[in-house]
């Protein structure tokens, strides 16, 4: 009894010829619930769609001066007839000459008023940092990043006045306060 193998030509074709009816084989599979599907998806209402916006004709301006200040060129600070430079704003503004003090390098919010002490008739209110250290302040001392002074000092709060910017290249006073915490 002999077995003869298949050469080597032959099966080259029959294996694609396999594949391919193994293939075609899966395309036959039932599809009864994808047809009711489809039909209820066809019966559906479309919607309108809204039609594309129409897009304006773009006019041309030009500009032209005549007259009118260059708006790319700096304000020269008008000058009055005896020659002195007319002051902006109202006068108010932070004093940048001076040192500044410790509680002036946190926002306001984050410091707590924690008691007050009176030492040889002097009031003086205790103040807590972010960084948990105590501060020992007066009337006149600053605090807070908006320029703050101390004006007033009694047991349940510490009253300021803030020097902040006006939007319009001055500055303004704004009161504040920094209450008493149980903290």
């Amino acid at each position: 009894m002999s077995i003869r193998m298949f050469s080597r030509p032959r099966l080259t074709r029959i294996l694609p010829l396999l594949g391919s009816a193994l293939l075609l084989s899966a395309c036959g599979q039932d599809m009864s619930d994808l047809e009711p599907y489809i039909a209820e998806v066809k019966a559906r209402k479309s919607r309108a769609i809204e039609p594309i916006p129409q897009v304006k004709q773009y006019e041309a301006f030009t500009y032209e001066a005549r007259g009118r200040r260059d708006p790319f060129v700096k304000l020269e600070p008008e000058r009055s007839d005896s020659g002195q430079v007319a002051s902006v704003g109202n006068g108010i503004r932070p004093d940048f000459n001076r040192n500044r003090e410790p509680l002036e390098e946190f926002p306001l919010d984050s410091l707590r008023m924690v008691g007050t002490i009176v030492l040889k008739g002097t009031t003086y209110s205790l103040i807590k940092a972010p960084d948990s250290v105590i501060h020992r302040v007066v009337i006149g001392d600053h605090m807070g990043q908006n320029y703050g002074r101390i004006i007033g000092i009694n047991e349940t709060e510490v009253a300021l006045v803030e020097i902040i910017p006006d939007g319009f290249g001055g500055w303004m006073e704004r009161p504040a306060a920094l209450a008493l915490t149980e903290n």
